[in-house]
């Protein structure tokens, strides 16, 4: 990535502070009881905690979440792998506006090109996404995943990887539900068919990093984001009390949670997505891998029902799941002219 072309640089306002703060306060969150016999004391504290995270902050750290460490240490060495490819090579797998799958290190955030490189891959196969925007095209594009021919090792660390987030973000909906006064299973069948995928991310070194960003200010549009980061950090949380950007510290083998746009709105506000961006490193590069979790894509999304009453009345007008997933996608591959689309365009 050498220069810093223009395109990478942040608007003076939304430039990182190289001092930073770190996020005191963020819970971490042991769900421990989750896997053993605790008393049913110790799992309505759990369950509390997460509501109060949820609340407060939109971000959580887990430990003791179940997933083997085993399985986090090999895709994290085929990621490196991967990367560390020729830029030919990883182009061979390069993903596009038909199939958003693969290798790509031109995304945009807020129409601002991020400092970095992914791969993405579906996790549910198949998976289907709507062919376009427009709301009238009902033609649906079957995503298929692309893998290196000389790296069969990304293939089974990624498969092997995403079941053990699925797995624990059905551990995360079950407490996410109790905590707002529901059925641990309400979301269950929401997910039933979900469209979730997972994203390897290498954001390097960068000359500019009081200019640059590795991903821009955003919220996450999905339920939730189960973010596993190495040991350089960067991820930072626009803490809600005060508006100010506090740095995630990496915890080890831990996973760090937040809620998405649709937990905001199937909770009717009671739960927010909060704004996060991520810097970068002027010596070292940094890895992560967050795991989305997304509900099929002909999932309309509006506030639960059992949630809604006089005192709290609707705040979200219902909206397709799948149109909207496609036409935020289109400002990932280039600088729109409008703001992308958000939950905000869908309030009453």
């Amino acid at each position: 990535m050498g220069e810093v072309d223009p395109a990478y640089i942040q608007a003076p306002e939304h430039q990182p502070k190289l001092i930073v703060t770190e996020a005191e306060g963020i819970p971490l969150i042991d769900l421990s009881p989750l896997n053993s016999c605790d008393t049913e004391a110790e799992f309505s504290s759990l369950v509390a905690e997460i509501g109060d995270a949820c609340k407060n902050w939109g971000f959580f750290q887990v430990i003791n979440h179940g997933v083997p460490l085993k399985c986090r240490e090999k895709i994290e060495l085929a990621a490196r792998k991967f990367f560390g490819l020729s830029k030919g090579e990883k182009k061979k797998v390069g993903r596009n506006e038909v199939n958003p799958l693969g290798y790509y290190d031109t995304e945009h955030t807020k129409n601002v090109r991020d400092w970095k490189e992914v791969f993405d891959l579906t996790v549910k196969k198949p998976t289907s996404i709507p062919s376009s925007h427009q709301s009238d095209d009902k033609e649906l594009n079957q995503l298929m995943n692309q893998w290196p021919e000389d790296l069969p090792e990304l293939k089974e660390a990624s498969e092997e990887y995403a079941e053990e987030m699925v797995k624990l973000a059905y551990k995360l909906l079950e407490l996410i539900a109790l905590s707002l006064g529901l059925p641990k299973t309400r979301f269950n069948g929401i997910f039933k068919d979900h469209a979730s995928f997972l994203r390897l991310n290498r954001y390097p070194p960068c000359p500019a990093p009081h200019l640059v960003l590795g991903v821009g200010r955003h919220k996450d549009p999905i339920a939730l984001t189960i973010l596993g980061q190495d040991e350089v950090g960067g991820l930072e949380v626009k803490r809600k009390t005060d508006g100010e950007w506090i740095l995630v510290k990496p915890t080890p083998n831990a996973y760090i949670i937040n809620v998405g746009d649709l937990i905001q709105v199937w909770s009717n506000d009671e739960y927010e997505s909060v704004e996060h961006r991520v810097m970068v490193n002027s010596e070292k590069e940094r890895f992560s891998i967050p795991f989305f979790l997304n509900p099929a894509n002909s999932t309309w999304v509006e506030p639960l029902e059992e949630l809604i009453n006089k005192q709290n009345p609707v705040k979200y007008k219902p909206y397709s799941w799948g149109e909207f997933l496609a036409k935020r996608a289109r400002s990932n591959f280039g600088k729109l002219d409008i703001e992308n689309i958000q939950i905000s365009h869908f309030r009453i």
